[in-house]
């Protein structure tokens, strides 16, 4: 996600800001609970079909060059119309290919100007997670709108002063959890909150991949200064966002335990794996992995009285599979594939459009964070911790 700055004095500036750019605060107030129920849906008033708002990608990293940026193609309501990278060589080559005019470019110095710039509703930070929270608070200071990439920031305090600078200016901020606009992820929450599994008895969820330093979107993510942790901040958040949005509960308690590999380079600042078990006020409990050290696996299963969902993949880019076994037998929905990017994005500029709150803001990113500091505790204590 994050731009290879070929010019070393950008690259410096940008590390120099991850290490002190970030706000200093104080405690921070209660958590904030978002509902995820099924039954949300209002009637909007009628969007003229040609409106859509102007997007400003900040980073030109891997995920954003080939994942989110080509999603603007099939938005309805978003157009990509800025960028923000401290490569102006790189930034012009996107421009040229996706028809941004080249004095809507920005490095990381002049960001701030984009306050200036009308064509900008929206801003879309898509950097190494120690950066999140400055980035959204100056895109915030300038007047615009903020999608940012989970996880939202490294702490809780971070977090929350996200919130608070993008309320004090009058904007909105969203948290892109892709997986909940995504289609198969949709009908497993509708299933397991239908009743139509029967009582939920339990949720396991595994994510993980092999880190790959020669990759160079994932050198920043063995660094703890950047990343913020390891293989739970950056796959295991599906895993725990995923017992959320399927139960529709936040956990009351949380137990732990953290391995990685001795004397492996890439695990000398981040962890390798994480197994968690979360308690939900309905009875349910949730068995998470997450892993730097195994073949890739985005999976999500979820046991009821009377069936067992199984989403495998759940969490891919292109391609989803969910299957219902019971007692009748393997039922595999047959369900649309969509780009699930350009829904997101598509849906805060709805909201944008609409004054309403979207559905993943910030509170929901909060809640992540918080949740996982104290997975981090629970491992590293050995007790159980009650939330």
């Amino acid at each position: 996600m994050f731009d290879l700055l070929k010019s070393e004095l950008s690259r410096r500036t940008l590390l120099h800001k991850a290490g002190f750019g970030l706000i200093t605060l104080g405690i921070v107030p209660a958590i904030f609970k978002p509902s995820r129920s099924l039954a949300q849906a209002a009637k909007e008033p009628p969007i003229p079909p040609e409106k859509k708002l102007g997007w400003a990608v900040v980073g030109l990293g891997k995920f954003a060059t080939q994942q989110i940026i080509p999603s603007f193609a099939e938005c309805k309501r978003s157009k990509l119309v800025a960028l923000v990278s401290g490569d102006r060589a790189k930034a012009e080559q996107y421009a040229r290919q996706y028809g941004v005019n080249p004095k809507n470019i920005y490095n990381y110095q002049n960001y701030d100007t984009i306050r200036n710039n009308p064509e900008v509703d929206v801003i879309y930070v898509i950097l190494p997670n120690a950066l999140h929270a400055e980035y959204t608070i100056r895109g915030a200071q300038a007047a615009k709108h903020i999608m940012c990439e989970k996880p939202m920031a490294v702490t809780v305090a971070e977090c929350q002063a996200m919130i608070d600078a993008v309320k004090k200016a009058g904007r909105k901020l969203m948290i892109a959890y892709r997986a909940q606009y995504e289609p198969f992820n949709l009908a497993a929450i509708q299933l397991a909150q239908s009743g139509k599994l029967g009582k939920l008895k339990s949720i396991v969820s595994d994510h993980g991949r092999n880190l790959d330093p020669k990759e160079p979107s994932d050198r920043w993510r063995a660094q703890k200064k950047l990343a913020g942790g390891g293989s739970l901040y950056d796959i295991g958040i599906y895993s725990l966002n995923a017992t959320r949005y399927i139960t529709g509960e936040e956990p009351t308690e949380i137990s732990a335990m953290m391995y990685s590999t001795p004397n492996d380079p890439r695990f000398r600042e981040v962890e390798e794996n994480v197994n968690f078990t979360l308690r939900f006020p309905s009875g349910v409990l949730a068995n998470c992995t997450s892993s730097y050290g195994y073949s890739d696996t985005k999976r999500i299963q979820v046991f009821g009285s009377d069936a067992t969902l199984e989403l495998d993949p759940a969490t891919d880019y292109y391609k989803h599979r969910l299957t219902v076994k019971s007692k009748n037998g393997n039922e595999e929905r047959n369900i649309q594939e969509q780009n699930q990017f350009a829904l997101e994005m598509d849906h805060l500029s709805e909201s944008i459009m609409n004054n309403k709150q979207p559905k993943t803001p910030g509170e929901e990113g909060l809640q992540d964070v918080r949740l996982m500091q104290l997975i981090y505790e629970a491992a590293r204590t050995g007790r159980t911790i009650k939330v």
